[in-house]
């Protein structure tokens, strides 16, 4: 009976320059952009030197490319929601209720480096501002496609609605609502319903 060999252990770890990513990226969300040194992340890694300088270029392009993975694949994960639902105001929900998920995941990544943009330098924001602008279009398209009531202003709605989401993080604390009833309650407050109408 011929048994598979499993792949050697160099085939299942991360490369090099995928584990100075993941260290980068945990450092930047745990002391934020100014407290984070090139010289902590070599460490990280155990890369000292040049050797890091092989995978980076410096901080502030590590910081933008780390930003840019986050919220990419917080894009990638609404669309693929979305995707599955018709109704325009359920298409809306369902982006909101990823959304909160994302940013109330311990792990996530996207609150951290989205709130340190007052801390990056001002060539780096405007580079975080055009990828967040961009990941925001998918908002535009979700609320323009919505029947909100006659007289609101799309603009200042998407705004407000993805700002109670994004800040939901500041002050959400496990207890007596759960992340789903949280969604629930922030969608009523914005006047989504969760289901097509009949």
């Amino acid at each position: 009976m011929n048994e598979a060999h499993p792949p050697p252990a160099d085939a299942l770890a991360p490369s090099r320059e995928e584990a100075v990513l993941a260290a980068a990226a945990g450092l930047f969300a745990e002391r934020g952009y100014a407290a984070t040194s090139i010289r902590d992340i070599g460490e990280r890694v155990g890369l000292l030197g040049g050797s890091l300088y092989h995978y980076i270029r410096s901080k502030d392009a590590l910081f933008v490319r780390i930003h840019d993975r986050a919220l990419q694949a917080a894009e990638d994960r609404i669309r693929a929601a979305v995707a599955l639902v018709e109704d325009p105001m359920a298409r809306l929900a369902t982006a909101c209720r990823v959304l909160l998920a994302i940013q109330l995941d311990p792990a996530s990544l996207t609150l951290p480096l989205m709130n340190d943009l007052r801390a990056v330098p001002d060539a780096v924001r405007v580079q975080l501002v055009v990828r967040r602008d961009a990941f925001e279009a998918l908002f535009v398209d979700l609320v323009e496609a919505a029947p909100l009531p006659a007289g609101v202003d799309r603009a200042i709605y998407r705004i407000v609605l993805l700002a109670s989401l994004n800040a939901a993080g500041d002050w959400y604390r496990p207890g007596r609502l759960g992340i789903e009833e949280v969604a629930t309650q922030i969608l009523r407050i914005h006047g989504i319903e969760d289901r097509p109408r009949d």
